[in-house]
């Protein structure tokens, strides 16, 4: 799958000057300071009333984290992005940032568990919310209370991987008067820009693809400049969950080859899923690909990652565990995006009701396609999958 040439130049550019002798080094410095100096009282002062674009204080502003703040913004096509210490960390800032008691959040299709479970804690504040598994855009704007002042999204959404119409979505939020934000850790920048279809905040776990080897954890917010500053006063400067400077650095690094991973990981994941969907013991392969749309809803997807799940034929969550059991190849773990497979199901054996009422499969498994090669991880699959019964 193609990559935009000029993500490609974003991604490889950090942005370094050359010192004095004309030379550059190839990867930005790091600035592993707590604070800055200043040269008199006054150029302090005026940087504190300005802490949002001045150098005061590392849980502020610091070059290193700067450098990969301005490469996720171009790279999302927004005007400003502030990086945090987890995805998290970036999600509590946006909802702590733009709302108020009183305030109604709209989730719409399957959502990171932890996002919802930070949404039923906001209760205790006064803030509402509703989640939403109907994707149709008609039953999201049926589904908007008065008081709705944010419509969270996610496409491709949580374990089932289905998208949505995001631009028919952002249209219908804005002309209610309620914001828009979508994580889009699924897709990355590479492979879909929520901006340009209207929406006004995206976040990311930046652990998953962008650090892309399972080594730092961050989080990022890319929106425009007065939402992002109501974020940054409101939230980021006061809850604290900063990037350290050193873990920036590894995200600079890991943007490097951020475009030549997601192309494997489309290839791969593509070619995995395609083997499981032909496979006898495999009900079904939930991936984007091989979703069903009405033809309003075009995608917006200009390629895939390689996560996505499967479900079995059986119910049981003794076969679950089973299969998970019997992979070599795949590590079993939470979290994706890293350059080695991972696999896990939603299920715990004692959920079931509340997998039933999330539209989930009992017998889903959700695998993550890292970079050991397509025929390595179909193979492991298929010997985990024959010890069921035909």
């Amino acid at each position: 799958m193609p990559v935009d040439p000029a993500d490609i130049a974003i991604c490889l550019d950090d942005e370094v000057p050359p010192g004095p002798s004309g030379s550059a080094p190839m990867a930005a410095p790091i600035v592993q300071t707590s604070l800055f100096a200043f040269p008199d009282l006054q150029s302090l002062l005026d940087g504190l009333d300005a802490e949002h674009v001045t150098h005061v204080y590392t849980r502020g502003q610091n070059p290193t984290v700067e450098t990969l703040e301005r490469k996720l913004a171009r790279l999302e096509r927004g005007a400003a992005c502030k990086c945090f210490a987890s995805g998290m960390a970036a999600i509590s800032a946006v909802m702590m940032g733009l709302l108020r008691s009183g305030d109604h959040i709209l989730f719409v299709n399957h959502t990171y568990g932890p996002t919802l479970q930070l949404a039923a804690q906001l209760r205790r504040f006064g803030i509402e919310h509703d989640q939403l598994l109907d994707t149709d855009p008609d039953r999201v704007r049926a589904a908007l209370r008065a008081n709705t002042k944010l419509v969270w999204l996610e496409s491709p959404g949580t374990m089932l991987c289905r998208t949505l119409d995001i631009e028919a979505i952002a249209s219908l939020a804005r002309a209610h008067g309620a914001l828009s934000c979508i994580d889009n850790s699924w897709a990355t920048p590479i492979y879909q820009k929520p901006l340009t279809l209207g929406v006004d905040i995206v976040v990311h776990s930046a652990s998953k693809y962008i650090g892309g080897h399972s080594d730092v954890m961050a989080g990022a917010v890319v929106t425009g400049e007065e939402l992002m500053r109501q974020i940054y006063y409101r939230a980021f400067l006061l809850n604290g969950g900063i990037l350290a400077p050193f873990d920036a650095w590894l995200l600079l690094r890991g943007l490097r080859t951020l475009p030549a991973r997601m192309r494997q990981h489309h290839d791969d994941g593509l070619r995995v899923a395609e083997f499981l969907r032909g496979h006898e013991r495999v009900r079904r392969v939930f991936h984007p690909a091989f979703a069903e749309r009405s033809p309003a809803h075009r995608t917006t997807l200009a390629g895939y990652s390689g996560l996505f799940s499967f479900e079995l034929a059986s119910d049981s969550f003794a076969d679950v565990r089973r299969v998970i059991d019997a992979v070599r190849r795949f590590r079993i773990g939470v979290s994706w995006g890293g350059v080695e497979s991972l696999i896990i199901t939603p299920s715990r054996g004692t959920n079931a009701a509340q997998l039933d009422a999330q539209g989930i499969p009992r017998g889903l498994i959700r695998v993550s396609i890292g970079l050991e090669g397509a025929d390595v991880l179909s193979d492991d699959l298929g010997n985990a999958l024959r010890i069921l019964a035909p």
